[in-house]
């Protein structure tokens, strides 16, 4: 995978000839004018207001509009310092605005293997937290400030205290139910599933991006790392400005 410099200057080069590429026939471009919330269904405020879910298949955390017409699942370990790359420098904040706007719905699988590669059991707990603040509503803004604040990958971080600390910060995440769920690992059986999930998709690491069902993968994938090729990336016809 290219990073920093590297990886910039591979996109300035492929940018020039994926843009006709991918964007002919995408026929569903962001369009200009007015961008009120209450202008358009399917827009939100904050990432706060965003509907969020557990999908029938017990392991797809679901974020964003019903009726978006596309589709984007990110493949992440929380340990994985790739990963933070995305979240924090990379395209994950225009891919939470398209979902903001209605545009796009993103799908979370979390995958925990970081911990058997490492030692440690950081991945599946903060997996497990994350399965509980779904529980209450409050996937996104946890999910952001974990990666936010993700600690060193070798150090195993992610414990029972720094993920309570965490969620102190969330406003109306802390309470018994999910104390009890962050202490106990009650969903254990969620993040086992999560990972079989990951596996089962044949993702080839973290983070991993796929758009309606497709892996993206080489020059495309590498463009889910520079917000401004974002849509391009997943097969936006309009660039933003």
């Amino acid at each position: 995978m290219l990073r920093g410099r590297r990886r910039r200057a591979a996109i300035s080069v492929l940018v020039a000839a994926l843009t006709g590429a991918l964007a002919v026939g995408c026929g569903q471009g962001s369009s200009g004018g007015d961008t009120a919330v209450d202008k358009k269904p399917g827009r939100y405020a904050s990432s706060g207001q965003l509907p969020e879910h557990l999908a029938a298949d017990g392991t797809t955390v679901v974020v964003g509009s019903a009726r978006a017409d596309t589709v984007v699942r990110v493949y992440e370990d929380l340990r994985c310092p790739v990963c933070r790359e995305f979240e924090e420098d990379g395209g994950a904040g225009a891919l939470r605005k398209m979902t903001l706007d209605g545009e796009v719905r993103t799908e979370y699988t979390l995958a925990s293997f970081l911990d058997d590669r490492l030692g440690g059991k950081g991945s599946k707990k903060a997996a497990n937290a994350l399965r509980a603040a779904l529980e209450q509503g409050k996937f996104v803004e946890y999910h952001d400030l974990l990666f936010q604040e993700q600690p060193e990958e070798a150090v195993d971080g992610y414990t029972d205290a720094f993920l309570l600390r965490m969620a102190s910060r969330v406003n109306g995440l802390r309470g018994v139910e999910f104390d009890a769920a962050v202490k106990g690992m009650k969903y254990r059986s969620f993040v086992t599933a999560s990972e079989k999930a990951y596996e089962a998709d044949k993702a080839p690491g973290t983070p991993t991006f796929a758009v309606n069902g497709t892996l993206l993968e080489g020059d495309r994938r590498n463009l889910m790392f520079d917000p401004r090729y974002v849509p391009l990336a997943v097969g936006m016809s309009t660039l933003p400005e």
